[in-house]
């Protein structure tokens, strides 16, 4: 492979001013884009040799046939740009983005004459003010009854609203109450209007002038003694309090804000966005983010935050973030010129917007996970997964049964593995092993050892449960249930999937050639760029961000790591025990004082008599027998 793409600008050739930068392909499709405050400097970074590229930039800038840029006057302009052509020109390079689709929203339509209270899932309602999401219909349909009663404004469809206005007579719902617009005949259009603007007003800000406005007149009129009046506006502010108790206060009365949370993995991110008008959570909008590119951290809050409010027009006085983008002060102005205000970009510190913050987090780490198995726990994903493996591997039939494998180890000591079983993409935790290596000199010594030992056993040599070598245990989840014997070794799987990279993956091809069983396939995935090594290849597999296959051997090493360190943390809470339950005065209690403390037998074998009286509990006298005792083992 050429180290210098054939297309990259000469020196000097490009600006150092800010602007927007366009790789295309052979056919002149955009690829992707991006801003700068520099273009020089910013694309000087995709030029660099191929071999210090990150895999997936190597990938698109090889991909690509050219590129172009635009300058611009500000960092303001750049940013406005660089929107409008993602928006325009679509590009599978830049992070993509699917919103949750199943949040109905509440809408005004302001645009009509007398405008009406709608539930919808159109964004594209001209002149529509939105509110939400709302996480059920129900919740809006509740929340629309209750506020009617406050603020009674049409609710008909234009049809009868149209019908009503030409003949005199009031829609239906008006004929029940269920409607204060103009068709009802009980209010004027400029009348309804001004409920309109309250109705928008109150539910975009929670205006607490609405109920002290609301009590002040249900007190006079009830000095008047008219009861009937005082009523009314009894109901009213009942039916305020009602949807203002429905969202708990989380900020200050007065907080207008909108709070991100997200959590990332190399491929992809999922987004909590918290909508805070007069403190309370008044909706919740989550999307999921394939990243094509490396971004993470400020860049992804840059992405996010375009992607949020460039086409929005409800922008609040401070937005939350878990960490600040680079360009926070370009942003800031960028937000204003939408909102005709100042807007605050902060990061979430400490108090209840800290809390907050934790909440949108772990909300977006759950959902980050149910995106990542869903793939795998459907038929049709799971059947695509293991096409798209054999067609990337090369294999001659699809992975029906997936061995993974992973070395655990604690600063060189306690050294286990894992393996863990996937069978027609689904996981067999009856069938997963955990290896103890009581020897060994690095990782791939390890997993030489360990697939070792697992193959002879496809010789027909597993005799039973007892006769497992190393110490193979059953999973936590799968060893309580009564009267369960281990399944046999000997069914081969089509595939081994080590943990790590090329070494890792040349000890297993040599396990496999010394056992005599080259028929199975080998392959290793390495978790800092999340690409696939096959034996003896000096470049590795990329499958696509958006593959069920990647997912698919994710989840098979991310399950292998969880297995190996759960074995790992058994053992060595087990050692501990063992060698310290013979000191005289040293209980369980003290044993799981220390265990906290020191973490290993090696850490504590290591510490001076004056370093475990440093233990809470644990005495002069004492130590100096802990000290005594493991100097002799």
């Amino acid at each position: 492979m050429a180290d210098v793409l054939p297309y990259k600008p000469r020196p000097g050739e490009i600006p150092t001013d800010p602007g927007v930068y366009r790789f295309r392909d052979a056919q002149g499709r955009v690829l992707y884009v991006g801003k700068a405050k520099n273009l020089r400097q910013r694309l000087s970074n995709y030029f660099a040799p191929l071999r210090t590229l990150h895999e997936r930039t190597r990938r698109m800038v090889t991909t690509a046939a050219s590129v172009e840029w635009t300058v611009v006057a500000t960092d303001v302009d750049s940013l406005q740009l660089e929107y409008m052509w993602i928006k325009e020109f679509d590009p599978p390079f830049n992070v993509r983005y699917r919103d949750d689709k199943s949040y109905p929203f509440m809408a005004v339509t302001l645009g009509d004459e007398a405008p009406r209270v709608i539930v919808t899932r159109n964004r594209r309602i001209p002149g529509a003010r939105y509110f939400g999401p709302y996480p059920k219909v129900w919740a809006v349909h509740e929340t629309i009854d209750l506020m009617i009663r406050a603020f009674p404004i049409r609710t008909c469809s234009d049809a009868s609203y149209k019908r009503a206005m030409q003949t005199g007579r009031p829609c239906f719902p008006g004929q029940i109450g269920k409607c204060g617009g103009p068709c009802s005949m009980t209010v004027t259009i400029d009348e309804h209007r001004a409920m309109v603007n309250d109705f928008v007003a109150f539910m975009a800000g929670g205006d607490e002038r609405f109920t002290r406005e609301l009590t002040k007149r249900m007190l006079a009129a009830s000095a008047d003694m008219d009861y009937e009046a005082a009523a009314k506006y009894r109901d009213k502010l009942s039916a305020i309090e009602a949807v203002l108790g429905r969202s708990a206060l989380v900020l200050p009365a007065d907080e207008d804000a909108d709070l991100f949370g997200i959590a990332e993995d190399e491929l992809s991110a999922a987004v909590q966005h918290f909508v805070i008008r007069g403190g309370r959570v008044r909706g919740v909008r989550a999307l999921t983010i394939d990243k094509e590119l490396d971004i993470a951290g400020p860049e992804l809050v840059d992405q996010v935050l375009q992607r949020a409010y460039g086409d929005a027009n409800d922008v609040p006085r401070r937005i939350l973030v878990p960490t600040l983008p680079d360009d926070t002060a370009e942003l800031e102005l960028w937000l204003r010129e939408r909102r005709g205000k100042k807007v605050e970009i902060a990061v979430a510190q400490r108090g209840q917007r800290a809390d907050l913050m934790r909440t949108a987090t772990l909300n977006a780490q759950q959902a980050l996970i149910r995106h990542k198995t869903r793939r795998t726990s459907d038929y049709v994903a799971r059947t695509q997964a293991l096409t798209d493996l054999q067609e990337a591997l090369g294999m001659a039939e699809a992975p029906l049964r997936i061995e993974c494998f992973d070395i655990s180890h604690l600063g060189g000591t306690n050294v286990v593995a894992s393996m863990v079983v996937f069978e027609d993409g689904l996981p067999r935790k009856d069938q997963y092993r955990s290896f103890n290596i009581a020897e060994t000199t690095d990782d791939t010594d390890s997993m030489y050892q360990v697939l070792t030992r697992r193959l002879a056993h496809l010789d027909g040599a597993d005799q039973g449960p007892s006769s497992g070598a190393g110490g193979q245990e059953l999973d936590a989840e799968e060893a309580s249930a009564p009267g369960r014997r281990k399944p046999r070794f000997a069914y081969p799987p089509q595939l081994l999937l080590v943990d790590g990279g090329q070494p890792q993956v040349a000890a297993a091809a040599r396990a496999l050639r010394d056992a005599g069983h080259t028929e199975i396939a080998v392959c290793g995935i390495a978790k800092r760029l999340e690409e696939i090594w096959l034996p003896d290849d000096d470049f590795p597999v990329i499958l696509p961000r958006t593959s069920e296959a990647l997912y698919l051997l994710q989840r098979l090493r991310d399950e292998a790591h969880r297995f190996a360190i759960t074995h790992q943390r058994k053992r060595r809470r087990g050692d501990i025990a063992t060698i310290l339950s013979d000191v005289p005065g040293l209980g369980a209690a003290r044993i799981k004082v220390l265990l906290k403390h020191f973490g290993s037998v090696a850490a504590l074998r290591g510490a001076t008599a004056e370093q475990i009286q440093e233990v809470q509990g644990i005495g002069p006298v004492l130590a100096e027998s802990i000290h005594a005792h493991l100097a002799t083992r």
